[in-house]
């Protein structure tokens, strides 16, 4: 099958082969994370405000540790994602920490599957954007889970990043939307050197469409 009409199955595989590797890394610091350090940086902290009390809907939330912070803030969280071996440490992470944070496991597309429920802030950050073919479709999702008047906070970076290489030593993909970005990497960000290989499909977004 064409990798870019299969493109979920990869990327589940993709996330499921990392996330082993991310838990152990220094990246996600995952003992200072249940000791109690927070995951969440002082940029979306300012973004999102005072939380206590309001619902909260972390899309793509990886092993949710950004979404457990949240709710060591007050939110009442739910975070999904389509990888079920982050999904599945994320429940476990939330036990361990006697988190109220509950986690879907399924691609964003097909949240309304899953789930039937309006949300005072929908929250997402950090590499999110590249793993979605179709960001109109992606915002209707947005916009059907926030309650009226509920507010969206998006974190990511200059879409200019992903115009390099894995090293940034030179410019490998266009700027704009041309087609999926089809690739096999050895590593992972959180650990260049982990023994690990996955395969993965991408889109890049630029500001301007």
């Amino acid at each position: 099958m064409n990798p870019e009409q299969n493109y979920i199955e990869i990327n589940r595989q993709s996330w499921n082969n990392r996330t082993e590797t991310h838990l152990k890394s220094d990246f996600y610091d995952l003992d200072g994370f249940l000791s109690g350090k927070t995951s969440l940086n002082e940029i979306e902290l300012n973004l999102l405000g005072n939380i206590k009390g309001k619902t909260i809907l972390h899309l793509q939330c990886h092993f949710g540790q950004d979404s457990i912070s949240l709710s060591r803030l007050g939110a009442d969280v739910t975070g999904v994602d389509l990888s079920d071996k982050a999904i599945e440490s994320a429940k476990q992470i939330a036990k361990d920490t006697n988190s109220n944070a509950k986690f879907i496991c399924c691609d964003i597309y097909d949240l309304p599957k899953h789930l039937d429920e309006k949300f005072d802030l929908v929250f997402t950050s950090y590499g999110t954007i590249g793993w979605l073919p179709d960001l109109d479709k992606w915002a209707k999702i947005i916009s059907k889970f926030l309650k009226p008047g509920g507010q969206f906070v998006f974190v990511e970076f200059h879409p200019v990043v992903w115009m390099f290489d894995d090293n940034f030593e030179k410019i490998a993909y266009r700027y704009f939307n041309s087609g999926a970005i089809i690739e096999t990497e050895n590593g992972t960000y959180a650990d260049k050197n982990a023994d690990i290989s996955q395969s993965y499909v991408m889109w890049n977004h630029g500001l301007l469409r």
